[in-house]
């Protein structure tokens, strides 16, 4: 998961949002209008601008969402500390893999879950990474350093000692430096202390994904370059995936939802699979869908001003895309409730990390095709899953 964008900074959440690229006469004919059914408590939108760390925002945002449904407030929690110790982590594997592993700034949502387990977290205000004389996240310079250090040391015939220590040296110039202890709200912690104090168990957060390529029921490290941890997820078939994300929403829990971002479907705040050789609309405003030619459904399409019909998503057709490249593991964000369009057609409430100088505030809707479709994988916790999956995973009940 790896998209960089720049973007700005105020958040906004409301019922319902419209937009409109079409006006005949003064009145609107293409239009997207959503109200909002379902919607679990979020922190603020974060904004990665221009790094590639979207997996980390997304993750923690869960992790932030999950200390408010149990009760320990709002937190800000410093996604640069994770993204600290996840570079230094995959420089480690990188060197000893002898450079035949991935190396980029993308990430998974296991990086996150690891990296509280393994070292702790701190907040925002203890570490926000901006070490480098400007105001947002800009990752071009760093990532282009790490990358020309780790590739001239698989170049070596042997590794010096010093190797790891000037490599954090670089992470430490940027990020700053990860504190051992740090004072927060009037006590002392170490990251590790601070983590525990939040009352989050990280083994209770589970990977999901729906291909073919292995047996369901079993767990397998999803084949993307990101997954550098080889991660394993556990493989469901497509209606009980999505089974998951609908009865952890409807539970109160959100969803962390890593997914192709690169349709032509996936534009001003809108996800969507349209369906240019469908023969009729979802609602009667789409009646018109069959007067137009495949040129012109796909031109509306790239305006994508107002619903449109979506594709009907199989099991099969997912697997191909995945097969094909068409599929690739773009983004991660973050699933947190449901909406429906002027049509009665259901949408996911979509948190994500490109600032909210955007068509809705920083929030997305993504269709439940869209989502059926293009989603890698998801995370969420093991209580949010159903009790008859659950016990098919041998997750207990």
């Amino acid at each position: 998961m790896r998209k960089l964008f720049i973007t700005v900074y105020i958040f906004f959440a409301g019922v319902s949002f419209a937009f409109s690229d079409t006006i005949e006469g003064g009145q609107v004919v293409d239009t997207f209008l959503f109200t909002a059914v379902k919607e679990i408590p979020i922190t603020s939108v974060k904004n990665q601008s221009s790094s590639g760390t979207c997996w980390c925002f997304s993750g923690l945002g869960m992790i932030e969402s999950e200390l408010l449904r149990i009760g320990r407030g709002e937190f800000d929690l410093s996604e640069m500390f994770v993204v600290h110790k996840n570079y230094s982590d995959k420089a480690r594997k990188y060197v000893r893999m002898h450079g035949e592993t991935n190396f980029s700034p993308g990430g998974s949502f296991a990086d996150v879950l690891d990296c509280i387990r393994d070292y702790g977290i701190v907040p925002e205000e203890v570490k926000d990474g901006l070490n480098y004389g400007d105001t947002i996240h800009r990752h071009g310079e760093l990532d282009n350093l790490t990358k020309s250090y780790v590739s001239a040391l698989v170049k070596a015939n042997r590794l010096t000692t010093a190797w790891y220590e000037g490599y954090s040296g670089i992470l430490d110039a940027y990020l700053g430096v990860c504190p051992d202890t740090f004072t927060f709200g009037g006590r002392t912690f170490t990251p590790k202390s601070f983590a525990e104090s939040l009352g989050i168990n990280i083994d209770d957060y589970i990977s999901i994904t729906s291909f073919t390529h292995h047996p369901f029921y079993t767990q397998f490290p999803i084949e993307v370059q990101d997954n550098w941890r080889w991660s394993q997820s556990y493989n469901l078939p497509l209606e009980e995936m999505m089974e998951i994300i609908d009865s952890a929403i409807d539970k109160g829990y959100t969803v962390a939802w890593a997914s192709d971002v690169s349709e032509a479907g996936f534009r001003t705040g809108v996800a969507v699979i349209p369906d240019v050789n469908a023969e009729a609309g979802p609602g009667s405003d789409q009646a018109h869908w069959l007067n137009l030619s495949k040129e012109e459904r796909e031109d509306k399409v790239k305006k994508l001003s107002g619903p449109v019909p979506e594709k009907s998503i199989t099991q099969e057709l997912r697997q191909e895309a995945f097969d094909n490249f068409e599929t690739t593991d773009d983004h991660g964000m973050l699933l947190y409730g449901k909406a429906k369009d002027q049509n009665g057609t259901l949408y996911y409430l979509v948190k994500n990390s490109w600032g909210t100088n955007n068509k809705y505030n920083g929030i997305w809707y993504a269709s439940v095709p869209f989502v059926a479709y293009k989603t890698t994988n998801i995370v969420v916790h093991r209580d949010a899953i159903p009790k008859a999956i659950r016990q098919k995973l041998k997750l207990g009940n």
